[in-house]
């Protein structure tokens, strides 16, 4: 009796399987020199590299970068690659744009670290203003940094204790965020390495696009912030539905809540971010990643209204540390990238191309699926594109969760690297920066064409 194939997301596991076997001596053969450089040097490291996320790869060992310059990589073996991942958009406008590269040779001879501001300070206030809006700004290194400082202001400016996240929602490491629902119930997240306390007691998690929830949690009164992505990325991504943002503005005015609109992910929206290319109106705008063109950086900005009380609560507090800031933020380095990243990097031209290009690899990507009849779809945010191995579209972090398919995935990923083409690791992210090509695009489509093919 023939026996049924298992399948995941309409393909066989044994060819999953299968070229995923393949993939790794293909991919091993070609990294002599770095196998062996790794095997030298590895052991110095907890489990081998410097972060642990540098082992979320599906490749065997992890690729040795050599030189990164635009949008390629080329690793200690000489191989060339087509990098999409962009440092899953640290670099997404490019590895050293020529003005930050510039300005990082410039600030070098002028000191690094001072904790004092500069005049590219002053001009890079000004910036951030003029791109993302009326905002009173502080930088901090990373957007783990500045959603945490974000959320201890809400507290401080409400009086209430708890956030409002959403499900599978991704905010970097705020211990607050790393709550989920469970049967209608905000647990903390049962994978958390080392928690030991229960989250629950100051923060609650709704579903994406459920304004219903929302309105009853808010209604409890305990919640000083809803913070959100202005869509659901690092899950499988989920477009918002209409009216979704403005219904999260008026509920939490309604309730007395702060919004939080972080759009470190969703920056590749284009020019403001999402927030400004679809008329958003947070309370606290939040931004890191790519915003000092790879610098580690981040900015969260309050409106004048939100400051103003700020202001009065901190006159109000007991004097000694407040719980925000770091010795290293703010210095002279990430004024000078941001400077010029904002006037000459992140720009409405460098959208423009940024956008042509992604449409026409989330149509290229598409046509590939339609072409092999698969139950996948392709998701794009302006610069940033994304293909589900699952039917769409998905309306929150329930259903990005179970429309993973991570074998299959990590099959693509390993076929489209050893035929030059990065994708960002954790997904099946996919950015175009300002110095993509065409053909870039088309080899990248190619590839998964090829891959897929291999696949059936």
């Amino acid at each position: 009796m023939t026996q049924t194939p298992q399948m995941i997301g309409g393909i066989d596991t044994d060819r999953i399987a299968a070229l995923t076997a393949s993939a790794a001596q293909v991919y091993a053969q070609a990294r002599p020199k770095t196998l062996a450089a790794l095997a030298a040097g590895a052991a110095h490291y907890l489990d081998g590299v410097p972060m642990h996320w540098m082992k979320d790869w599906p490749q065997p060992f992890p690729m040795l970068v050599a030189q990164a310059t635009g949008a390629t990589l080329t690793d200690l073996d000489g191989n060339v690659v087509e990098d999409f991942c962009l440092g899953d958009t640290g670099s997404m406008f490019g590895h050293s744009p020529a003005p930050v590269a510039a300005a990082i040779a410039r600030q070098a001879s002028r000191g690094l670290t001072y904790m004092l501001p500069t005049e590219d300070a002053l001009e890079a206030g000004r910036l951030l203003t003029e791109t993302f809006g009326d905002m009173r700004w502080q930088i901090a290194t990373t957007a783990t940094d500045a959603n945490r400082f974000a959320l201890r202001v809400a507290r401080a400016v409400t009086g209430k204790p708890k956030v409002l996240v959403f499900n599978g929602c991704y905010h970097g490491t705020v211990d607050d965020a790393m709550v989920e629902l469970r049967d209608g119930d905000t647990i903390t997240r049962p994978g958390l390495l080392g928690q030991a306390a229960d989250l629950t007691p100051t923060a609650v998690a709704c579903e994406f696009n459920d304004l219903a929830g929302v309105e009853a949690a808010l209604a409890q009164g305990d919640v000083a912030a809803i913070l959100t992505e202005p869509v659901m990325t690092n899950s499988c991504m989920v477009l918002p539905d209409p009216g979704f943002h403005a219904g999260l503005r008026d509920l939490a005015t309604r309730y007395g809540a702060l919004l939080i609109i972080d759009e470190t992910h969703t920056i590749s929206s284009g020019y403001g971010g999402y927030t400004r290319v679809h008329g958003l109106s947070p309370d606290v705008f939040v931004v890191g990643k790519c915003v000092a063109g790879g610098m580690p950086t981040s900015v969260w900005g309050l409106t004048a209204d939100v400051a103003d009380r700020y202001y009065a609560a901190n006159a109000a507090r007991a004097s000694g540390h407040s719980g925000m800031g770091t010795t290293l933020s703010a210095n002279p380095m990430q004024f000078a990238c941001l400077r010029a990243t904002l006037s000459e990097v992140m720009t409405p031209a460098a959208y423009d191309h940024m956008d042509r290009g992604a449409a026409r690899l989330h149509a290229g990507l598409s046509a590939v699926i339609a072409a092999h009849s698969l139950p996948w779809h392709v998701v794009r945010v302006g610069a940033r594109v994304e293909f589900i191995c699952h039917p769409g579209p998905l309306k929150n972090g329930t259903e990005a969760a179970a429309a993973h398919k991570y074998p299959l995935e990590a099959a693509l990923h390993a076929g489209l690297l050893n035929r030059g083409c990065l994708i960002a690791p954790f997904h099946n992210m996919m950015l175009v920066s300002p110095v993509t090509t065409d053909a870039q695009i088309d080899r990248l489509i190619a590839a998964f064409d090829a891959t897929v093919k291999d696949l059936l």
